[in-house]
């Protein structure tokens, strides 16, 4: 995402009684990617090349219930619970 949008975070898994941080949403995604593929993070471009940073984050904030977006061919499902899928 440019440095002129606005950072999305996200909460990461079951947070059940613990104390947790918000993460960024690019973080979050290019972490699932480098798990999920053989991609390293220098063939990963800035996030905003691939998902619009408002359609994103209104899925975070649960205005929306799923998106999905092609990273480098993989395709990428964010859900509004956090999940994150890569395919």
């Amino acid at each position: 995402m440019d440095s002129d949008d606005s950072t999305v975070y996200m909460i990461r898994g079951d947070t059940g009684d613990e104390w947790v941080t918000p993460t960024p949403a690019e973080d979050v995604i290019v972490e699932s990617l480098l798990s999920a593929s053989e991609l390293t993070a220098a063939e990963i471009d800035d996030l905003g090349r691939y998902v619009d940073a408002d359609e994103l984050a209104a899925v975070v904030n649960g205005s929306d219930e799923a998106i999905t977006f092609a990273v480098e061919g993989y395709d990428v499902t964010v859900t509004s619970d956090g999940d994150v899928t890569v395919e």
